[in-house]
């Protein structure tokens, strides 16, 4: 990656924290909402037709795509030769629309949004680009200032976002072998959808015997009201298949109680009560629930060169626990002075933390679920 890229990067994905961290967290600043929130009402016709996903254009990323940014990969990353030929993985990037003109996004957005989906793309969903083919799916995501507030028309929009979601999984489960492994990757918003897609689309239904494992990251998942209804265990060791991973990456000490204090006061997939101590956590290092790693065991941190023209893997830099639904790093973390978050939140570096760990645990669940 270039300079400009990784600098911008960084600005860009505190933006994107606020703009698709939690639908259930309310801003408190009313002049952040007053500035943020999309003018007037949902409609949905501003967004423009539905994508046919028939059609390669209608997707960041898929087979047969010139300059496809998920076949990137980091210099001094190893080669992975995969264990069964032929996983394909489905990847729902962030929120990358920034405007407040409209509720959604449009399909197309260009100028700095595109920019911004593909930065993603190729810094996110190429962890797994080396286990087989990578289909992102543009979608009309919902606007970022759609997260700022409850109201009719932020769950308008996000349902809005997520049709989008489903038809493009349609698409991608039509076109591929009928026999092909998947695997299914989200982030913040992404992750968001990537929830109600297992709910769906997955749980309960033959298709869920060839997830090789889910990574929704960056948002809550409860493991006694929300995890039931996804259709698939939680991963409790690394040498498991078919099976969800998800963190929300924080220094020590945290202070997550912005976001858990708005979280635990609404009710789960099946009705039932969130807590706290009841928060997913998947520790992508080791691969386990609740797991704890030293540095030495991170296979890679993705981080720029010292000079900033080009990104390379630090491995055995970052180490990290489980800790209360929370993975709490250790080590010589990256110095992201003013980027990282309040609360001394990491969320916008949850996959760049562990880039080289999470394709090392792909590619054995891989191996895990041919078995």
């Amino acid at each position: 990656m270039c300079a400009r890229r990784f600098l911008l990067a960084i600005l860009i994905l505190i933006l994107l924290f606020v703009a698709g961290a939690f639908a259930i967290y309310q801003w408190g600043a009313r002049a952040l909402v007053s500035q943020a929130v999309p003018q007037g009402h949902f409609r949905a016709a501003e967004a423009g037709a539905g994508p046919d996903y028939s059609q390669a254009a209608n997707w960041l990323a898929r087979p047969g795509i010139a300059d496809d940014p998920s076949q990137w990969s980091p210099e001094s990353a190893p080669t992975v030769t995969p264990v069964v030929a032929g996983v394909r993985t489905f990847y729902l990037q962030p929120t990358t629309y920034l405007a407040r003109d409209r509720w959604n996004a449009p399909l197309n957005p260009g100028g700095d949004s595109e920019y911004r989906s593909r930065l993603f793309v190729q810094s996110q969903a190429s962890a797994f680009s080396q286990l087989g083919e990578i289909w992102a799916p543009r979608y009309r995501q919902a606007a970022y200032g759609a997260f700022l507030l409850n109201s009719r028309d932020a769950e308008q929009a996000l349902g809005f976002a997520y049709s989008d979601v489903a038809a493009a999984f349609d698409e991608f489960v039509k076109t591929i072998p009928a026999d092909a492994p998947i695997i299914l990757a989200g982030h913040s918003q992404g992750a968001l959808h990537l929830e109600r897609l297992l709910r769906e689309k997955i749980a309960g239904k033959p298709i869920a015997g060839r997830i090789v494992a889910a990574y929704v990251v960056g948002w809550p998942i409860s493991t006694t009201a929300d995890l039931p209804a996804l259709g698939l265990p939680a991963c409790t060791n690394d040498n498991e298949g078919g099976c969800i991973l998800s963190w929300m990456t924080f220094g020590d000490p945290p202070n997550p109680d912005f976001i858990f204090n708005e979280w635990e006061k609404t009710k789960g997939y099946d009705g039932g009560e969130r807590r706290h101590a009841d928060t997913l956590c998947v520790n992508p290092i080791t691969g386990t629930k609740d797991g704890v790693a030293p540095p030495s065991q991170n296979a890679g941190t993705l981080i720029p060169s010292a000079d900033m023209q080009s990104a390379a893997l630090s491995v055995g830099a970052v180490g990290a626990r489980c800790d209360k639904g929370l993975l709490i790093l250790s080590g010589q973390v990256p110095q992201m002075g003013s980027f990282t978050l309040p609360g001394n939140n990491y969320h916008v570096y949850d996959y760049a933390l562990f880039w080289g760990s999470i394709r090392r645990d792909a590619e054995r669940r891989l191996a895990a679920w041919s078995h």
